[in-house]
């Protein structure tokens, strides 16, 4: 069995059509391994679309405001994608004159472009024999090989870089890494893989040592850090709420969210938020209080767990740095601010 020959074969009978595979440009391909980094393509496909839609050139893209850019990324995760795709994309089109690198070196200087995009870009768009590692490939790989070093430690990371670039169809490049991504993603699948139907059952390790479902080996993250948000939903009697914008390296940089006091554990209906810190938001003003919601709502990050909760608050005036209540919808916030405000109605709630 010739590996790369066999997963080539797979591919060409068996890919998606999906619209980044109908083109070479280096700007569609980019953006589209950029959003589907973390990504599954049933959820990234349309996000791909509106932008391509959006910012058909790396010029649009370079010359849209980032809160635009954040806007249409809203619910697509992992922000700091976006941030710097804004930036890659003012580099490109500003000191490239809109010419992409041609090589996985100079695609590696782009800000937010790592080795896999990199090597991605460069085999698809100029068939330069660099290997793809994702988690697709890490799975077939340390499957077929029965290859137990974790796929998330140096060692492995180094390991399988290695054996991804021995097996790479130098000849063929584009359409290899393309195969070995789509066969993990469609056949080698994390759960309930189609070893029956695999055209490289004969060879898989794992397979034949009743492994599957032991590989990939992956060390467990530490431990998750729980934090207890209070969203400030302020209305007042000149229609209007107010929005901060998140600053600084923590999560949703650059998105807008209702002012927030953070608390050590959870706040409920009948205990009182931080009087001092609630005089910094609103002044000195007579306020009245509803909880939205008894239960928190539960938002889980990679490496921390968000309980929310939604405390209604009327107020007569919020001052200069007030939003009329039907333009919120208009602004970039973390998915968690975007499901409230689909299923609440700012303009006719009232205590």
């Amino acid at each position: 069995m010739v590996f790369s020959k066999v997963l080539i074969g797979w591919y060409l009978k068996n890919k998606r059509e999906l619209p980044w595979r109908l083109t070479s440009d280096p700007y569609h391909i980019w953006l589209s391994e950029i959003m589907l980094q973390q990504t599954r393509i049933e959820q990234g496909l349309p996000y791909y679309l509106r932008f391509s839609k959006a910012f058909p050139t790396v010029f649009d893209l370079a010359a849209a405001p980032l809160e635009k850019v954040l806007k249409l990324w809203q619910g697509l995760g992992y922000y700091s994608r976006a941030r710097n795709l804004h930036e890659s994309a003012k580099y490109v089109a500003e000191e490239l004159n809109g010419i992409f690198p041609k090589s996985y070196k100079e695609l590696k200087k782009l800000k937010g472009v790592g080795d896999y995009t990199a090597a991605a870009v460069a085999s698809i768009c100029y068939s330069e024999p660099v290997a793809v590692v994702d988690g697709n490939v890490y799975r077939v790989l340390a499957r077929f090989f029965d290859v137990e070093t974790p796929i998330n430690s140096t060692a492995g990371i180094k390991e399988f870089k290695i054996l991804a670039t021995e097996l790479l169809e130098k000849k063929d490049p584009s359409n290899y890494n393309q195969a070995l991504m789509e066969f993990g993603a469609l056949q080698c699948k994390p759960r309930n893989p189609l070893c029956a139907t695999c055209p490289l059952s004969s060879g898989c390790l794992a397979l034949q040592r009743k492994k599957i479902q032991e590989l990939p080996v992956k060390l467990k993250k530490g431990k998750i850090k729980k934090r207890f948000f209070n969203y400030l939903v302020v209305y007042s009697d000149e229609n209007k709420t107010l929005l901060q914008q998140r600053t600084g390296k923590g999560i949703w940089h650059g998105l807008y969210e209702f002012p927030l006091i953070e608390t050590k554990k959870p706040v409920g209906k009948d205990d009182f938020l931080p009087e001092g810190e609630i005089s910094k938001i609103l002044g000195s003003q007579e306020l009245s209080f509803h909880l939205h919601n008894d239960k928190p709502v539960v938002h889980k990050l990679s490496h921390q767990h968000i309980y929310a909760h939604f405390w209604w608050v009327k107020a007569e005036k919020v001052g200069g740095k007030g939003i009329s209540l039907n333009r919120v919808k208009d602004y970039p916030v973390p998915v968690l601010i975007a499901n409230f405000l689909e299923e609440t109605s700012l303009e006719t709630y009232s205590l």
